[in-house]
């Protein structure tokens, strides 16, 4: 999936401009960034538009995930993009289902599986059948 593609399907399932999705998809994937193990970035980077692996940054010297719950992740999408709350929860959402649809099956099985039950909520959306949005 090419970035403009990306960056318009997150835009038309968060219901925003594409200005604003590119900030949304930002906070999301360097929030995630924070939550995977180092390789884990890494390797999603790699799958993902090269305008976006910049926000997918690792921190030096760890390999190491930060923990930290479903609630925390949003609240720190939040701050970076100035998102209140159902909009942080719709841009993820929106995120997490665009990814899905950007990488390999098994990237995104690799993805999910680092981050714990309470991520459900955003997480299983981007896994339900019907998500893809229809070609025109």
């Amino acid at each position: 999936m090419n970035h403009d593609t990306f960056v318009g399907q997150v835009a038309q399932r968060a219901g925003v401009a594409p200005d604003r999705a590119v900030e949304l998809i930002r906070a999301t994937l360097a929030t995630l960034a924070e939550r995977l193990t180092a390789g884990e970035v890494l390797d999603l980077a790699q799958q993902l538009p090269e305008p976006l692996r910049p926000a997918l940054r690792t921190r030096p010297g760890t390999e190491a995930a930060e923990r930290f719950g479903a609630g925390e992740f949003l609240d720190r999408v939040g701050r970076r993009c100035g998102a209140d709350e159902a909009g942080t929860r719709a841009a993820v959402r929106a995120v997490f289902t665009t990814v899905r649809e950007a990488i390999t099956g098994g990237e995104f099985d690799d993805v999910v599986v680092q981050l714990p039950r309470d991520y459900r909520d955003v997480v299983e959306p981007a896994l339900a059948p019907g998500t893809a949005l229809r070609r025109a």
